[in-house]
């Protein structure tokens, strides 16, 4: 698709969609969420320490929205898609270099944390969620093209981002980290699972096999509400076996912004046009989710 035909007020419109800002707290949330499941449990951190794994983790969110937008193109499913950063400059290889660049100030990043607290497990955890977070559109694996995407996003932005954030504050691994990490790795989840309802055509004609394309958007939509539900079901079970404290109840206050999301999702779940800002009230449902839980785990 060629944008050189939209007026300027259009493609700085694109170009603000293409950044994504509002996507870079996939990477705020998990580190912030972890950071507070750590002090809840140690009862300090390191907030140089806490600073530097933000900005690592804000540009390693920036490579895998640029190498997913080049890998994408290689494969045509973002042919209708205007606001692609390789659609917009017409320079995939560009793309491709700035995106590696992003990956590198992300591992340095890191790699400096390791290198301060001397625990080179912080690195590995990290290398191994990018590996992951690579096989999700990168070739030859394309594991998002099976529809395994969703499993993906939960184990690198649960499990694997929550144990570096704890090696990273020389912090033992604890049942409420592990509590934390599926909480947060579910909610990451679902900002994924809603970005396919309104691309069902496309990835049809990729092959993709998107898990809305294999369910249906009907059974996606109920997908999505139990899963959505159990955010909240989850809480009160942690508080139940003592890995949350009773404060994370605060995390009821954000229902309403779950059932503006699975209400939404429910009513368009069929209509592309109505149901494609889906994923944006999934981001909101997880930024307010992540900042209630943290309050509750720190208090």
């Amino acid at each position: 698709m060629t944008t050189t035909n939209f007026s300027p007020e259009s493609r700085r419109e694109l170009w603000w969609a293409a950044i994504k800002p509002p996507m870079y707290t996939v990477a705020i949330t998990p580190i912030s969420v972890a950071t507070a499941a750590v002090y809840g449990v140690i009862g300090q951190i390191n907030g140089f320490l806490f600073g530097l794994f933000l900005i690592s983790g804000i540009a390693v969110i920036a490579w895998i929205n640029l190498s997913n937008d080049v890998f994408d193109s290689e494969t045509g499913i973002d042919q209708n898609k205007a606001h692609s950063v390789v659609n917009l400059t017409g320079n995939k290889s560009l793309v491709f270099w700035l995106s590696n660049a992003c990956l590198l100030v992300g591992i340095s990043g890191i790699g400096a944390i390791a290198f301060f607290q001397q625990d080179w497990r912080v690195l590995g955890a990290i290398a191994l969620a990018c590996a992951l977070g690579y096989t999700y559109q990168g070739p030859p694996f394309r594991l998002g093209y099976q529809g395994l995407g969703e499993l993906i996003c939960l184990i690198t932005f649960g499990p694997l981002t929550f144990l570096a954030v704890c090696y990273s504050q020389a912090s033992p691994p604890s049942p409420t980290l592990w509590g934390a990490s599926l909480f947060v790795g579910i909610s990451t989840a679902i900002i994924l699972f809603c970005s396919h309802f309104h691309q069902v055509e496309d990835d049809l004609a990729a092959g993709k096999r998107s898990p809305i394309v294999r369910l249906g958007t009907a059974k996606g939509s109920t997908v999505l509400a139990v899963s959505t539900a159990s955010l909240y079901v989850l809480t009160p079970l942690f508080i139940l076996l003592g890995y949350f404290s009773p404060w994370t109840l605060l995390l009821f206050f954000t229902v309403p912004v779950a059932y503006e999301l699975v209400h939404h999702v429910g009513q368009y779940h069929n209509q592309p046009d109505k149901v494609r800002n889906c994923k944006f009230i999934a981001v909101k449902l997880h930024f307010w989710t992540g900042l209630v839980l943290s309050l509750g785990l720190i208090l």
